[in-house]
C-alpha cells in the first residue's frame, strides 16, 4: 500500500507541469480579428503565407495549435503597432527559421530544396534520353 502512495505521489509530481500548460489562455488577437478590414485582410494574407510549426502541413491561419495561435497574435499585434508584413515575416524567420515561410528566400541553408529537384529533373531527362537513344538504335540495327 505503502508503494501505491508514493507512485501516486511521484506521478502526481510529474503531471502537474503537463497540466499547468494546458490551463494558459489563449493570447487575446489569436482568435479574435483586429477591427480594421484592410489591417485584418493583411493579416490574413501573411498568416497564410507562413506555417504552423506544430502542424507542418497547415498555415497559422488554418491552425489551431496554440503555437499558431500565439504566431497569429504575434502577426496581428506587429500589424496594429505599424509594421510592414514583409518586416514580420522577417521578424518570425529569424525567430523560428526558414521552415516557417512556405516560400522561402533562396540562402545558404535553403538553395538546396532550389537545387535538388532541378538536378534530379536534369537527371531523369538524361537517363530517358539515354534509354530512348538506345531504344531507336536497337530498332535501327534490327531493320
Amino acid at each position: 500500500m505503502r508503494v501505491l502512495a508514493m507512485l501516486l505521489a511521484a506521478l502526481a509530481v510529474f503531471a502537474a507541469p503537463a497540466m499547468a500548460q494546458q490551463a494558459m489562455p489563449p493570447a487575446p488577437y489569436a482568435y479574435t480579428q483586429i477591427e480594421d478590414p484592410a489591417l485584418e485582410a493583411e493579416a490574413r494574407d501573411l498568416m497564410l503565407t507562413l506555417r504552423c510549426l506544430k502542424c507542418q502541413s497547415q498555415s497559422i491561419a488554418d491552425s489551431d495549435a496554440p503555437m499558431a495561435g500565439d504566431m497569429r497574435h504575434q502577426v496581428r499585434t506587429r500589424l496594429l503597432a505599424g509594421q510592414e508584413p514583409e518586416e514580420i515575416r522577417a521578424w518570425l524567420v529569424d525567430r523560428y527559421g526558414d521552415y516557417v515561410s512556405y516560400s522561402p528566400k533562396v540562402s545558404e541553408t535553403t538553395w538546396p530544396l532550389f537545387a535538388i529537384p532541378v538536378l534530379l529533373l536534369l537527371f531523369v531527362g538524361g537517363v530517358l534520353l539515354r534509354r530512348l537513344g538506345r531504344r531507336r538504335s536497337d530498332e535501327g540495327e534490327a531493320a
